[in-house]
């Protein structure tokens, strides 16, 4: 018999792995804390709980996407947390983008209630959860990495196992961080060329084919050049996963002053206005600062 899913947190990631799920025929029930995401998800056909534990009630697996390490802890922890309240013996998969030692702090709550646990970062848009290709990140034993497996196998095209829980945050922050410096020095440099007179779509071409073109260049912008800054990925979430690199450095006594420096611009674009829209307004940003100059 098929398990019974529960998926807690259904923002952009949660609701389309929700619905990936359902149309592979799970039965999938989602539960947000927002009740106006509750109600527009539900007059979308999408099945929600009302509550935690309406939600828990009778799933085997619970899937937990969350914006942050305090929404973890509040899900997870405490009398009405979801390793108190979960039915016993269930798998339980966090795939929010947290901080290491948050991850093991819930692991050891939810096994201690005799749980299964892992640690399931992805990485890919929404789009990519609603059409099973994401890349996973698993940490956990191999026991319950084998149970969470078909899943792994519906929700992504690449999952790869890490080691033990905490180890795939790990992986995930060092992803991320590469990332956002990536699409930062892009979205710098191409918006030189622009300035010094090159057609923007022109330099594209010439850049995708080209030594400086990155994953992230050529996925995301082609959107930034008709103005579409549509989130993927949002521009406070990369500030927030910047800022875990820096602090899971600190931890380690290492410096990391290259993503100090990409967080800055990054808290730069959200004070100017692109907060909820995708990194890649980074560009429109510098196109901001451009407009006007002489470059004589």
């Amino acid at each position: 018999m098929t398990e019974r899913i529960a998926v807690i947190g259904m923002g952009q990631m949660g609701s389309a792995m929700a619905r990936r799920l359902s149309e592979a025929q799970y039965d999938v029930m989602g539960h947000d804390i927002a009740e106006a995401v509750r109600e527009n998800l539900s007059a979308q056909g999408v099945k929600m709980a009302d509550s935690l534990s309406t939600a828990l009630a009778g799933r085997s697996i619970v899937l937990t996407s969350l914006p942050d390490p305090a929404a973890v802890n509040d899900a997870w922890l405490g009398d009405d947390g979801i390793a108190a309240l979960a039915e016993p013996g269930s798998l339980i998969i966090d795939l929010s983008t947290i901080d290491p030692d948050t991850m093991k702090l819930v692991a050891d709550a939810a096994t201690g209630k005799g749980h299964a646990v892992l640690d399931c970062p992805v990485s890919g848009s929404p789009n990519e959860a609603g059409t099973g290709k994401l890349v996973l990140l698993v940490g956990g034993e191999d026991d319950a990495v084998r149970r969470g497996e078909p899943l792994f196998e519906l929700l992504g095209q690449t999952w790869k196992h890490t080691g033990a829980v905490g180890t795939a945050k790990v992986v995930k922050i060092v992803n991320n961080m590469m990332s956002m410096g990536n699409v930062l020095v892009a979205a710098e440099a191409f918006s030189l060329g622009v300035a010094a007179g090159v057609e923007p779509q022109k330099l594209y071409d010439v850049i995708s084919v080209s030594g400086g073109r990155s994953h992230h260049f050529t996925k995301r912008f082609p959107n930034a050049l008709k103005g579409d800054f549509t989130p993927g990925f949002k521009m406070e979430l990369g500030e927030k996963d910047l800022s875990l690199g820096i602090d899971l450095g600190r931890t380690f006594n290492m410096p990391t002053p290259t993503a100090s420096v990409v967080r800055e611009m990054y808290a730069l674009a959200l004070s100017q206005g692109f907060r909820g829209q995708d990194i890649v307004a980074l560009m429109e940003m510098y196109r901001q600062w451009a407009v006007g100059k002489d470059p004589s």
